[in-house]
């Protein structure tokens, strides 16, 4: 009996002091790293806006470029920096920085593209009640990277839309309504990428099942 309480107490004993050990650690706790939005700069020069008739079509860009390029000095041209990001195309004045001249949500953007002239580029931006504005950009040596990640981020968010959707929806979207402008738009816009991403599957290797 005396041997089992002796070996009881040293038990006891034993746990107070492990317990004690670790009170005295200092407690530290490993949060993950929250992953930050991929975003692009580009120093380019911006032309201004022009509201447009129309949310879509090359002439409707092509115009609203001539516009501005001659009705307007090459050294008049402000130098912002445009920051391309999956959610949002923003510009901002370099000479400072806190001034955005541009906020544009990706779902917004209704067409984009380079001009006749390959420095420039252009995107047009619905801004509701069936309203648009065509932001036009002068970007060296060309305006390829600017338009590339400009549609990047459009595939990016076209995808995202399709992950959220519930799968009631993936299955067959609803047509949307024929009152809408923006979403013909974005229709328009879903049948393009579909057909995009249709054409690069045609492209790949097709492996033989054993």
């Amino acid at each position: 009996m005396a041997e089992r309480k002796n070996a009881k107490a040293l038990a006891c004993s034993s746990l107070q002091e492990r317990t004690n050990v670790n009170l005295d650690v200092p407690l530290q706790v490993d949060f993950p790293t929250p992953k930050t939005e991929l975003v692009q700069k580009f120093h380019v020069q911006y032309l201004g806006m022009l509201p447009v008739d129309r949310p879509v079509g090359m002439d409707t860009l092509n115009s609203a470029i001539e516009s501005l390029t001659t009705s307007s000095n090459k050294e008049d041209w402000p130098s912002v920096n445009m920051n391309v990001a999956d959610a949002t195309v923003t510009v901002i004045s370099e000479k400072n920085e806190e001034e955005v001249l541009v906020e544009c949500r990706v779902r917004f953007l209704s067409f984009m593209g380079v001009g006749k002239d390959v420095h420039t580029f252009a995107f047009i931006m619905d801004t509701g009640n069936q309203h648009f504005e065509c932001h036009v950009f002068w970007c060296e040596p060309n305006a390829a990277n600017v338009s590339e990640a400009v549609q990047a981020a459009c595939m990016l968010r076209y995808q995202k839309c399709l992950v959220a959707r519930p799968p009631s929806q993936k299955v067959r979207p609803p047509p949307p309504p024929a009152d809408s402008m923006t979403r013909r738009v974005t229709s328009n816009v879903k049948r393009g990428v579909l057909s995009l991403i249709d054409t690069l599957k045609q492209k790949r290797p097709v492996t033989e099942m054993p």
